[in-house]
């Protein structure tokens, strides 16, 4: 009986950074710090925000836990926010990365911080091409985002430039998600 219960434990635990089916590489895992300090975000939110982090590429998880800890030193020590500014990123390996994650605001569309949660792919997408495997991952998450919550269903998807004036989130992915469900022009 303790070792079903430890295992259910266990299970539980590790279930925190699983999303319906996509898995979320933890901060931890990719080598991230902790945030010097968050915000609650709410439930049910109205916006959904593509970005992209107009830098480093990356096709290992090894490359990628190093342009993710650049972007957050950058985010952190050079603009002097708390955190990575997205909620979650996407490298080119197609894993999902925690950025701060679910429920905390996140710092990467101004004025609407408070009612979306920000996706970012790490890259530029004016030259670099998305995978089908990062377009999967990414659509994956926003529907995990629905399931829990955190979404709302008839939650609206923004590029980043339809909120300000930026190329993000990159002619590449603004072309592709010009053409998902929940984009709205």
């Amino acid at each position: 009986m303790v070792s079903k219960v430890a295992l259910l434990l266990a299970v539980l635990v590790c279930s925190q950074y699983m999303a319906q089916g996509v898995y979320v590489v933890s901060k931890a895992e990719w080598g991230g710090r902790g945030a010097k300090w968050t915000v609650a975000l709410g439930n049910y939110l109205s916006y959904a925000i593509i970005h992209h982090t107009a830098g480093s590429y990356c096709e290992t998880r090894a490359q990628c836990n190093a342009v993710l800890q650049s972007v957050q030193n950058y985010h952190m020590d050079s603009l002097g926010w708390p955190d990575i500014g997205y909620n979650f990123l996407i490298g080119g390996d197609g894993n999902v990365y925690e950025g701060r994650g679910w429920n905390n605001m996140g710092a990467h569309a101004a004025e609407w911080n408070p009612y979306s949660i920000g996706i970012s792919f790490l890259g530029n997408y004016n030259w670099d091409t998305l995978e089908p495997n990062m377009i999967s991952a990414a659509q994956q998450l926003l529907n995990d985002a629905v399931n829990r919550g955190q979404l709302s269903s008839g939650y609206i998807l923004y590029g980043h430039r339809q909120v300000s004036a930026t190329e993000c989130p990159g002619t590449h992915i603004w072309n592709e998600i010009r053409g998902w469900s929940h984009w709205s022009g």
